[in-house]
């Protein structure tokens, strides 16, 4: 079967980029498999197969100006405003770029039996009247607009990263499939539970949804207690926050015990010189990251949000999760795992366990392959 799978711009650095590339990947031994990507920022960050064909719409994100849009939507006044105003109103200007790549879009849609969209601002439902549509919902449903969600009745098939929230998605859609992200390759590697390191990996966002500014803020309640000062936390990302995080890392006098460090290919160095795994965010659709340190044997602690950490961590079994915003709480099991040694290694072989039966690209590759022949 041919298959396309569609990105805004694949050679990005974050989970999304790399779930598509993992899917792909898996699904080119048995199938045709290209990606298309509408930008491309930057060289291919994620590993692809040679086998598949990437495809780019353009070799830079393209930016159109206002004047083009008034051209196109010249009768509706109040959206040729808000996309005047571009910077104060960027998500919407954003999305217009998007609607632009539409006509080059469809040129690619005609010659694939299934279209495995990565996001549905792509969409376009006259594009793909002859091509079996899957769209992979990869957010939290709550962050969605009605206005949005009305139009997943164009795809044939959603699929759900989490049983969680199925009953708000029903609403939108009668065929949901619950397929969760996968680890490629679950390696045999033991990481050395004295290493005195905590790791959290994530985007810089405006918005702080990987919720770095409370980590730092839950790492200086830590720093408090001297018999800790000999332990370091290794954030590991890029993004437009990373100046407000310098910022508050200085303020809070913790230059000497938080490392900061960009996304590197290299990324398992870091896994194995970490003993614990942290993450802050305020929202979560399944994270890649929680993922990933399960599969390097690593405990974690994470807020206890809406969707994504509860289905990789059982608590006080391969990890601790916290009431959302409870920072005392967080730093409290954060400071439990950094005085027992044994508890980090008895608890990250529970996270490795939880991978190895319900994440690894075996099980999850299959339900794909089901999903596919049927759609």
């Amino acid at each position: 079967m041919k298959i396309l799978i569609m990105d805004i711009d694949i050679t990005l650095k974050g989970g999304v980029a790399r779930v598509v590339s993992n899917l792909a990947n898996a699904l080119s031994k048995t199938h045709q498999v290209d990606i298309l990507s509408v930008y491309k920022k930057n060289e291919l960050f994620f590993e692809v197969d040679k086998e598949i064909n990437v495809y780019f719409l353009n070799d830079k994100e393209q930016k159109y100006t206002s004047k083009d849009i008034y051209r196109k939507y010249k009768y509706n006044v109040l959206l040729y405003l808000l996309f005047k105003l571009k910077f104060k109103y960027k998500y919407f200007y954003e999305r217009m770029q998007i609607y632009f790549q539409n006509k080059k879009i469809k040129q690619f849609s005609l010659k694939y039996d299934v279209i495995i969209n990565n996001n549905y601002f792509l969409f376009n439902q006259k594009n793909f009247e002859k091509v079996k549509t899957i769209q992979i919902m990869h957010g939290n449903f709550i962050y969605y607009s009605k206005d949005l969600l009305k139009n997943l009745k164009y795809f044939n098939t959603l699929v759900i990263l989490s049983n969680k929230q199925i009953n708000e998605w029903k609403k939108y859609h009668k065929n949901i499939q619950v397929i969760p992200n996968f680890i490629p390759s679950i390696l045999e590697k033991s990481n050395d539970y004295k290493q005195k390191n905590v790791l959290s990996i994530g985007r810089f966002e405006l918005n702080d949804e990987k919720g770095f500014l409370r980590l730092i803020e839950i790492w200086n309640l830590v720093q408090k207690n001297k018999k800790y000062q000999d332990w370091t936390l290794t954030i590991v990302g890029e993004g437009d926050l990373k100046n407000t995080i310098e910022e508050k890392i200085k303020e809070n006098n913790l230059e000497n015990s938080i490392i900061l460090k960009a996304f590197t290919k290299d990324i398992e160095k870091e896994y194995l010189n970490a003993s614990t795994y942290v993450m802050c965010s305020h929202y979560e659709g399944f994270p890649m990251v929680l993922l990933e340190a399960s599969s390097y044997a690593l405990p974690i602690i994470s807020f206890d949000i809406n969707t994504g950490p509860s289905e990789l961590i059982e608590n006080e079994k391969s990890g601790f999760l916290i009431n959302d915003g409870n920072l005392k709480e967080f730093a409290k099991k954060l400071c439990i795992l950094m005085d027992d040694e044994s508890l980090r290694k008895t608890m990250g072989g529970g996270a490795k366990d939880i991978v190895k039966v319900k994440f690894s690209k075996e099980v999850i590759v299959k339900k794909w392959e089901k999903l596919i022949a049927k759609t």
